[in-house]
């Protein structure tokens, strides 16, 4: 997978990894000539009382040094350009599928996991990349050049690196292979603390009502113990690893001095010749060191570009039009055509052919039990999931035929549970129409019920919202989304249970306008709450996801025990008549 991920993304930096090859491997060769060099000095220069010589060879060496450490500073910047850019590439391209997922994808990864997909697994790739570039090319051409020139200077000394390099790639190959799993885990365990994490950071009023802080630092503590251990074993084996190197290397060090000292001696060696030598197993041990570096690397950037290519390969069930639809010839006529939904693995469907009608300037109100399938069926018909069976049109046109930019456009929908993106008022009351005049904010502003207490904010429309609009109560978020929406001014408004935080004299103030707002739109509601939905032109109960009854509340008071159990559960008989 990392090799596959690697291919996708550098594809379009070859010609910047072309000039990076080159520069490293020019910078290599310099630092594999230079032993050579210094053994030149060493033996014509320095035995021979040659001063001449050793300045003339001197200032070779230091030219080659110069083309080295310039070779290597470009070598380095092209490295961390295109790294960089290879991060923010697989960033964006995590970050535009998870945005083209469904609600049904999203809950099958979780937010935290794609959190951590997109952040922590994204950088140990792009730090192995940055790695590779800068230690991984020159590794292999030094360890190489440097066995070849070993070899040129004495064969039989030569027979140390036969014993050294196996050796050495045995050890590291035996610890990266246990390495692998445990950086699964890590990332598994990282991800465990993330969820843990948001879901205290979110739910932090909901602890301190119970006073639950005891237990939640207790699962807190419960899921960083975990993530410590995986981690203190990994750190075991890595810190295993350096030792192992050294140790094999000081031998293979010792090794070289005794018997090159015998071949010296026997007059088969010059001392110059031993010099280099030693550098050179000096600069095949430091390549294999930096190669042991990038294998300890390695293990966990596999595991992060398995879980990135794990998001990048997941296909949403909710399909872009091959070849959508851009223009309706109706404005906002609303069917749902026996349609049905399940949820993949699930036993039974949500929806069982659910047939509905929803006309410009009328209200069409979905009541139910908790679980009947009321927000499920509301969310076929902007695509946060599409339907199994059935079908749901816009004008006469299946919604999965329709162009996104058209769906935007004309379905406004506020949700169950309302969101607000840190900025302003003003920015998140245009998301949905970037060009609305401040006038005409604040006529939605007016129509939602939200216009007093904004002004009474510090800076107005320019008043900051928190992420997530914690900074305001549930009811003033419910009436920002909807001012949102009206902003936006769709052909088809869908209110998921939009009331729900608002009191009874909010609630039915914002009805009335609402009900001159969108007087030529189509309005589908979803409520809990009768008062809410009594006055809708049809009312359709829906009961462990099948429609048991539709009609206005009169007759359905009269003809269904479904919504009669309902409103007689909120509302006196005689309140309900």
């Amino acid at each position: 997978m990392l090799i596959r991920l690697l291919r996708t993304f550098l594809r379009p930096y070859s010609k910047p990894l072309a000039l990076l090859v080159a520069l490293q491997l020019l910078q290599t060769s310099a630092s594999l000539y230079l032993p050579t060099l210094n053994a030149d000095i060493i033996d014509n220069g320095v035995v021979k009382g040659d001063t001449g010589y050793i300045l003339a060879f001197g200032a070779i060496m230091v030219g080659i040094s110069v083309v080295q450490v310039l070779c290597n500073i470009g070598a380095v910047y092209f490295g961390a350009r295109t790294s960089s850019a290879l991060g923010r590439d697989v960033r964006a391209a995590v970050f535009a599928r998870v945005q083209a997922f469904s609600a049904r994808e999203v809950a099958r990864f979780g937010a935290p996991s794609l959190i951590t997909r997109t952040t922590n697994d994204v950088q140990q790739v792009q730090m192995l990349v940055l790695m590779s570039f800068t230690l991984m090319v020159s590794a292999p051409i030094m360890c190489i050049g440097g066995i070849a020139l070993a070899l040129a200077l004495d064969v039989p000394l030569s027979a140390v690196l036969l014993a050294v390099v196996p050796v050495l790639g045995v050890s590291v190959m035996l610890i990266v292979k246990r390495m692998r799993p445990l950086f699964r885990t890590m990332q598994e365990r990282l991800d465990t603390v993330n969820r843990v994490l948001r879901e205290q950071i979110t739910g932090n009023r909901v602890i301190r009502a119970f006073v639950r802080d005891p237990y939640e630092q207790e699962r807190f503590r419960g899921a960083n113990t975990e993530l410590t251990d995986v981690a203190v074993s990994t750190g075991r084996l890595m810190a295993l690893m350096f030792p192992t190197v050294m140790t094999v290397v000081n031998v293979s060090s010792v090794a070289v001095v005794w018997f090159g000292a015998q071949r010296i001696d026997s007059g088969a060696m010059e001392i110059g010749a031993l010099t280099a030598f030693l550098a050179y197993l000096m600069q095949i041990v430091m390549a294999v060191m930096m190669a042991t570096f990038m294998f300890m690397m390695v293990p966990r950037a596999e595991v992060c570009a398995e879980r990135i290519q794990e998001v990048l390969d997941t296909e949403s069930s909710v399909v872009p039009p091959a070849d959508p639809v851009r223009k309706l010839a109706r404005r906002g006529h609303l069917e749902v055509r026996g349609a049905q939904f399940r949820y993949p693995g699930a036993e039974e469907p949500v929806l069982v052919d659910v047939e509905l009608v929803a006309r410009p300037g009328e209200t069409t109100a979905i009541i139910g039990s908790t679980g009947s399938g009321k927000s499920t069926l509301l969310g076929l018909v902007p695509r946060l999931f599409d339907v199994t069976g059935g079908a749901v049109l816009v004008d006469g046109v299946d919604v999965r035929e329709l162009d996104p930019a058209l769906m935007a456009q004309t379905v406004g929908l506020v949700p169950q549970k309302p969101y607000l993106f840190s900025g302003t008022v003003a920015t998140n009351l245009r998301y949905g129409n970037p060009d609305a005049t401040d006038d005409e904010l604040w006529q939605a502003l007016d129509v939602a019920q939200a216009a007093e207490f904004v002004r009474e904010l510090d800076g107005g429309l320019n008043a900051p919202i928190a992420q997530g609009g914690t900074n305001v109560s549930g009811g003033q978020r419910q009436r920002l989304a909807i001012a949102r929406t009206l902003v936006q001014r769709p052909e088809i408004y869908l209110f998921d249970d939009s009331f729900s935080a608002l009191d009874y004299a909010t609630d039915a103030a914002l009805r009335g306008a609402l009900s001159l707002e969108t007087a030529d739109a189509t309005v589908v509601i979803v409520a809990q709450r009768v008062s809410t939905i009594r006055g809708a032109d049809r009312i359709v109960v829906l009961d462990e996801g099948r429609i048991v009854g539709t009609g206005r509340h009169h007759e359905l008071m009269e003809s269904n025990e479904t919504y009669r159990e309902i409103v007689l559960s909120q509302l006196t008989e005689a309140e309900a008549a």
